[in-house]
């Protein structure tokens, strides 16, 4: 095999293996999939570490790295037979799950969590890492990025698929065999053929589940008491759902109905949020809606919905269901509703790895609300209900709605240790019919908005338990890259490992700038995601193109910069800095306004102009390195304090990211050695077979 088909796979591998951790980790660890930015950052920290390894290794031989292999099988195996549930209390923030909260604390199961994904991703690191150092740098750079495409796109094509974790990693093993090549064929297929039959098993017996491009869902069914099935519906190992007759819920939740009970007339025509598996659909039908736009994130929970709900409320000609986000319809609709309905809809998962953004963020911010009531027909309604485990979330949605129709909304709320609440506000007050109407306190939080989507923050803070865990996953970061080092500098043996070490220290220095640009550009990653989450929803299908369309922005980046002549760094800074402050110039809200199509055409504009600056500041850097390992794992490294700072948009915002991005490429500018040293290394011989 050849060093640039080596390099093409070794990057395929590398990014699918990352995603699949992402998704295999946040189903089986209870709770983590709150956290999956931390499984990104140990990722980076991973492939940077093993881009270091490359780095120090010298000789001709490439790396045989079966330590990721048996990294990976400890950690599956792990995880298989002693499962963990993240102790997620705080009085900060709010998680929506089951109501214990037993396992090992936060700030100790996340640094945990990352430096095992670390470990795994090392190995694909030190492979990437080897064919970089072999080839010139710019192609290396090329071939990376294709080879992560292709990775992002065959995980994509499989969530659409709902395939299980045995095909993941078969995926993977499979090109892990092929990589390592038949000197350790006999390591290598015995410890995947363990991690397979460890995949295979709960994928004969456990028949309830299956995986939709969010979750990992298990399903249980049950008598109901009334001759009929109800089922449970739980995600990620966390109860979310119960699908039962409208009979059944009538009689055994009755506060469903308080929603009609709060208005004054019998809707027409309604839309729901958040319908699910129907349940909210079925008990609307009852109250004799005319008409009913279903919407649901989730299309496999929808489709189970159609099949097991005993109501079949989606066959009902009078329903129409759309997949979509919530936010995302009504930024496209001009429809008018008499009823429009938040039905439970808390996501219990992070919108991506590169972000704090649920699924559900920007769907209960103040814009969102004032988008709610202008879809409503005269004497229309809003409601929502939820079980919302705190009262100071009870008060700040009604605050929030308080101030968006201009009165205070009904409230109905049963007394019970994870409030559940029903607000409905009339777009008149003639419109609501109230047995309890909402009190403003002085204590209220202020509502959520756009640029800062934290509805489970208290407030405007960092809270401690990700404080504590960024600390301890800074110092594991430094310790991880100070135990590379020294394994690099010792490899060689005999005298000199000091003076070694310090020439290590000292060429790490000198690609400082690339640290720093490496921050920068995962704030601007973060803040393109979620730009695009508000202007086109938060489903599975906008965040794959957000990440697909960075990679081709990056990849146009380095043709240009291969085959153009590329002004000097302060003309590309001073373009760069000028995409950052037109992206900050141009609100999301004008955007919003917007056509679809011509949103579409702009928000590609505004938020890829500085990411392709910086990537052509990238590879006209790149190319002039010495050492492209160390060079390119110093700029992933830097991901990982870049990945730290976004923590600070619960303080400041997204919009803010801006800010430090610019803040962090000024800062490169100035730290850029100004000698040149351009080495460009051709394809040693010896490398295909």
């Amino acid at each position: 095999m050849t060093v640039r088909w080596r390099l093409v796979l070794s990057s395929t591998v590398m990014l699918f293996l990352e995603l699949a951790l992402i998704r295999w980790l946040g189903a089986n660890i209870v709770y983590l999939s709150y956290f999956s930015n931390f499984v990104l950052l140990g990722s980076f920290l991973g492939i940077g570490l093993g881009f270091l390894r490359a780095a120090g290794r010298g000789g001709p031989d490439l790396p045989k790295p079966v330590y990721s292999l048996v990294g990976l099988l400890g950690l599956v195996g792990f995880i298989s037979a002693f499962p963990v549930s993240v102790n997620r209390d705080s009085s900060q923030l709010i998680f929506f799950g089951r109501a214990d909260t037993s396992g090992p604390p936060l700030w100790l199961t996340l640094p945990a969590v990352f430096l095992a994904v670390a470990v795994v991703m090392a190995g694909p690191g030190e492979l990437v890492g080897a064919c970089f150092g072999r080839l010139p740098r710019l192609e290396a750079y090329r071939l990376d990025l294709l080879g992560s495409l292709a990775g992002i796109l065959a995980f994509t094509a499989l969530s659409f698929l709902g395939a299980p974790p045995l095909v993941w990693f078969g995926i993977v093993s499979l090109l892990f065999v092929v990589l390592l090549g038949p000197d350790t064929a006999s390591v290598t297929v015995t410890l995947l053929v363990a991690m397979s039959l460890m995949f295979f098993y709960p994928l004969r017996h456990d028949k309830g589940v299956f995986w939709s491009p969010y979750y990992k869902v298990s399903t249980s069914a049950s008598a109901d008491g009334l001759g009929g099935t109800a089922w449970n519906i739980t995600v990620n190992g966390i109860p979310h759902q119960r699908l039962a007759s409208a009979t059944f819920q009538a009689q055994h939740e009755p506060w469903y109905l308080q929603t009609y009970k709060q208005i004054p007339r019998v809707p027409r025509d309604v839309l729901i949020v958040g319908a699910g598996t129907g349940t909210d659909v079925a008990i609307a039908l009852r109250q004799g809606v005319q008409h009913i736009d279903a919407v649901e994130i989730d299309p496999t929970l929808l489709r189970f919905g159609r099949q097991h709900n005993p109501d079949h409320p989606y066959s009902d000609p009078r329903v129409s269901a759309h997949v979509t986000d919530g936010r995302a319809f009504f930024e496209r609709t001009t429809h008018q509703y008499d009823l429009i309905i938040f039905a439970l809809p808390d996501s219990l998962t992070l919108v991506s790895g590169a972000s704090s953004l649920r699924l559900e963020s920007y769907l209960f911010t103040k814009q969102a609300m004032q988008a709610a009531r202008d879809r409503l027909a005269p004497g229309g309604a809003f409601s929502m209900y939820n079980f919302y485990r705190q009262q100071w979330l009870v008060d700040r949605l009604a605050g929030t709605l308080d101030s968006v129709f201009g009165h205070p909304p009904c409230v109905y709320e049963l007394p019970t240790s994870i409030s559940l609440a029903v607000m409905t506000a009339g777009r008149t007050v003639a419109d609501q019919q109230c047995a309890q109407a909402w009190t403003p306190l002085a204590s209220t939080p202020a509502p959520a908005t756009d640029d800062k989507p934290f509805l489970y923050l208290k407030s405007s803070s960092i809270p401690t338990l990700y404080r504590m865990a960024l600390l301890l996953i800074l110092l594991g970061s430094a310790v991880a890259i100070g135990f590379v080092l020294i394994l690099n500098a010792g490899s060689t043996g005999g005298r000199g490992t000091a003076r070694r070490l310090r020439g290590q220290v000292r060429d790490m220095w000198s690609y400082r700038d690339l640290f720093l640009l490496g921050a920068a550009f995962l704030l601007m990653e973060t803040k393109s995601v979620t730009n695009f989450a508000l202007l086109f929803g938060t489903t599975w299908v906008v965040n794959s193109l957000v990440f697909a369309g960075v990679l081709l922005a990056v990849l146009a980046a380095v043709e240009v910069a291969h085959r153009v002549r590329i002004p000097p760094f302060p003309v590309m800074y001073a373009l760069l800095l000028g995409g950052l402050a037109l992206s900050w110039l141009v609100p999301a809200s004008w955007l919003l306004d917007r056509d679809v199509v011509l949103r579409a055409v702009l928000a590609t504009a505004i938020s890829f102009l500085p990411i392709f600056a910086a990537n052509i500041i990238f590879a006209k850097r790149f190319a002039d390195t010495v050492d492209a390992p160390l060079a390119f794992g110093t700029n992933l490294l830097g991901a990982i304090a870049g990945g730290c700072l976004e923590y600070l948009s619960l303080v400041f915002g997204y919009r803010a990211l801006l800010i430090f991005a610019g803040v962090l490429y000024v800062s490169a500018y100035v730290a850029m050695p100004r000698t040149k040293h351009r080495v460009e290394i051709p394809e040693p011989a010896g490398l295909s077979r």
